[in-house]
């Protein structure tokens, strides 16, 4: 896949992929733009909560694939998003306790691409994201994640707490990735369960780890003190498969 199949520029066809329908990632408005269409298409993209980016021309410039954006960028998401009642649906399909990731603002393409294809491996039933302050289905992500977006869905929600919430009703537990946490081989990992990884710079936010029926830690005996988001994500999802299937 290349980047520019994704990319909308130009002002009239950006609107028309916001009227559309067509999910919308990140649009990317010059600064100083303020006239009449331009507020159209900003009108259009906070109704779909597209994430908006007022920056400079040459920033635009160097975006650009035509050299006629026209003040206007937007990066549509390379794939279809699906609902979280699908990734239950799966799990009920497959006979088997769901198993989501939760991110919670993790802003590198290569970082979600990385995730995606160990949720796959580790046999997860789908990936939440939220919709503000992260990365969504980019085309990177797409080559990132190797085919994975191929086989497991990816759900973008408003409020990551909210529905840590509702999927609590459907008798999910959660378990936080965090660094003062319980080491992870003490932590029951088992059962319908939802594991929440933080972002690359301020890991899991207090309202939603709030919300974690337990924190869990990477052992780490090394020198500098973190891990990579996507690197902690699959260490913390191979202990969740050790857990369930490794007696098998």
């Amino acid at each position: 896949m290349r980047v520019e199949e994704f990319t909308i520029e130009g002002r009239n066809a950006v609107l028309e992929a916001l009227r559309s329908g067509r999910p919308i990632d990140r649009l990317y408005i010059q600064d100083g733009c303020k006239d009449g269409p331009v507020q159209t298409i900003l009108r259009e993209a906070r109704k779909g909560e597209a994430l908006i980016s007022f920056v400079k021309k040459e920033r635009l410039d160097q975006m650009s694939e035509t050299g006629k954006h026209q003040g206007v960028i937007a990066q549509a998401a390379a794939y279809e998003y699906a609902q979280v009642e699908d990734m239950l649906a799966l799990a009920r399909e497959r006979g088997e306790d769901p198993f989501l990731f939760l991110l919670d603002g993790i802003e590198d393409p290569h970082n979600l691409g990385a995730i995606l294809r160990t949720a796959n491996l580790a046999g997860a039933h789908g990936v939440i994201i939220p919709k503000r302050r992260a990365v969504g289905l980019t085309a990177v992500v797409a080559r990132t994640s190797a085919g994975a977006l191929n086989y497991t869905p990816v759900a973008r929600v408003t409020n990551l707490s909210a529905t840590i919430e509702e999927l609590k009703k459907e008798g999910l537990w959660f378990a936080c990735a965090a660094m003062d946490g319980e080491v992870m081989y003490r932590c029951r990992l088992t059962g319908p369960l939802g594991l929440v990884i933080g972002g690359e710079g301020d890991g899991v936010s207090r309202l939603v780890r709030e919300k974690c029926d337990m924190t869990a830690a990477i052992p780490m005996k090394g020198d500098i003190d973190s891990l990579n988001a996507s690197v902690a994500a699959g260490v913390l999802a191979f202990e969740v498969v050790r857990q369930r299937w490794g007696g098998q």
